[in-house]
């Protein structure tokens, strides 16, 4: 079929990811896959990119069974040994960084320099990984009776289920594998059903150190599929725990599923997030982090600014500078490296983008700048400010994954703090200000109820050093840094008689 990208010279380097015209979405040690063949297309131009055969529930019970049995192998290496593997998986990433970057431009949207970016964050989550294989542990505590010990023992889970989402097709997946690999668990992604060939391209520089080091590819298996293979996941006891990034309303569905076996879970959900500018703000740092924040990745974060609150001392002022700015972004092809702006993911987004801005306008919101549909090929539309909505409108409180920013005017510290935390979401939050002691007030506990909370700086970009994830109906889940790897292990505290005794605790007597 020569209406494919892949067979055509411009985009001939897809091939030194392993990828041709048709291609399997199953692997467990082995490649395969007998389920629906589905077609990725670039969000640029809508044009077919290449084909993946999906997975059958059949291939995921054969998939889960060699995943497992790979396990017994996995969990008997030593955690620094992992940590070795997992510095080897980084070192491939790094020497595909720029294809795998471009392969993520071309199918999710994203700019190239954001594409490089994402496979950067993973190589940097395996570099942290290797230094945590050297430093997972529990404490050993004080124990009240004499010729005793007490200690707090930390062991891996088993299998992680991986389920990601479209918008970072590397990077969460990256943030998962590498962490639960060092403690110990074996991994098996569903990536989303829209970038198939990302999720491909990826197994295959993971299963290659894999199969170099003699170690069954098992260990980091892959099903691509649709609802069908989630709820499998959702529902199987066997998947010890199951990390899902998606939507709120997906998750929620997950989350049940998952709780009715008394599974665990690590939900990645929605972000309805704000940036707030008082009116001792810099404005310089304003303007390029507002910007930034709502326009990159064509709004399409889970860290996206959605809501920017203005002091009404520097409302219009902001406004005006803000409006400016989007006229001047770049917009076109995400692979070519002047472009500051993609399109859309699928055609669905665009259909929401125009259906959140009607609705804007009939709750009283005054378009400043965008609101149409781009006349090119692909999924563009106009990066969109839009003013003079009420803080707890509707469409405000409504999470749209689109480049829109409802932009609103407050007069105090308490009610803006108030706003920030009046969503059902707690995802990422900022404050743009020179006060010290609005600072503390923001970091405590009346000031903001979100996992992330920043200060002079934008609600995205996030560093993988720090744990990753938000409250409420973000779904409380942490990923990466800090002390996430806990999520990923069980904990059993362990008391240890080495005396010839046998004293209780509390002091009790039993004789």
């Amino acid at each position: 079929m020569s209406g494919l990208l892949i067979n055509q010279p411009k985009y001939s380097w897809l091939k030194e990811l392993g990828l041709s015209e048709d291609n399997p979405g199953v692997y467990n040690g082995s490649w395969g896959g007998s389920g629906e063949v589905i077609t990725s297309y670039c969000p640029a131009n809508n044009e077919p990119i290449a084909r993946v055969t999906q997975a059958t529930l059949a291939e995921y019970e054969e998939t889960v069974q060699k995943t497992r049995e790979a396990w017994k192998m996995w969990a008997d290496i030593p955690a620094p040994k992992r940590g070795e593997i997992v510095r080897q998986i980084g070192d491939a990433l790094r020497k595909k960084i720029k294809v795998l970057g471009s392969l993520v431009s071309l199918e999710m949207g994203k700019i190239y320099v954001e594409g490089v970016g994402e496979v950067q964050e993973y190589v940097d989550v395996c570099d942290y990984a290797v230094g945590l294989s050297r430093m997972i542990g529990g404490p050993v505590l004080p124990s009240e009776r004499p010729g005793h010990a007490l200690i707090e023992q930390w062991n891996p889970v088993g299998l992680v289920g991986i389920i990601t989402a479209f918008n970072f097709p590397v990077a969460v997946y990256g943030w998962n594998n590498a962490i639960a690999l060092t403690c110990g668990n074996v991994c098996l992604w569903k990536g989303a059903p829209t970038t198939p060939l990302t999720s491909v391209a990826v197994t295959k520089i993971v299963a290659e150190v894999l199969e170099q080091n003699n170690l069954p590819g098992a260990i980091c298996s892959m099903t691509c599929g649709g609802a069908d293979i989630g709820t499998a996941m959702a529902k199987d006891e066997r998947v010890d725990l199951l990390s899902f990034t998606g939507s709120t309303h997906v998750g929620k569905m997950v989350a049940m599923m998952v709780q009715e076996r008394f599974g665990r879970k690590l939900l990645e959900l929605g972000g309805n997030n704000a940036i707030i500018v008082f009116e001792d703000a810099d404005l310089n740092l304003v303007v390029p982090s507002a910007v930034f924040a709502s326009v990159g990745t064509a709004g399409q974060r889970c860290t996206t600014t959605r809501r920017l609150m203005l002091h009404e001392s520097v409302h219009d002022a902001v406004v005006e500078r803000i409006a400016k700015a989007y006229k001047q972004v770049r917009i076109g092809d995400p692979w070519d490296p002047s472009t500051l702006y993609g399109p859309l993911h699928t055609k669905q987004a665009v259909d929401q983008y125009l259906a959140a801005i009607e609705q804007a306008k009939q709750q009283g919101g005054t378009l400043v700048c965008g609101g149409k549909v781009m006349d090119r090929p692909g999924n563009y539309v106009e990066p969109t400010i839009i003013t003079g909505l009420a803080h707890d409108a509707p469409i405000v409180h409504t999470e749209t994954f689109v480049p829109i920013l409802y932009v609103l005017k407050f007069k105090t510290e308490e009610e803006a703090f108030a706003w920030n935390n009046e969503v059902q979401q707690g995802l990422s939050s900022s404050i743009f200000t020179k006060d010290l002691g609005r600072v503390f007030r923001w970091l405590g506990p009346k000031g903001s109820d979100c996992g992330i909370v920043n200060v002079n700086i934008p609600t995205s970009g996030a560093e993988i050093g720090g744990a990753f994830g938000g409250e409420k109906h973000t779904g409380g889940g942490r990923e990466s840094g800090s002390d996430s790897w806990k999520q990923y292990m069980r904990r059993s505290t362990c008391t240890i008689n080495y005396s010839k005794d046998l004293p209780l605790a509390q002091g009790i007597k039993f004789e």
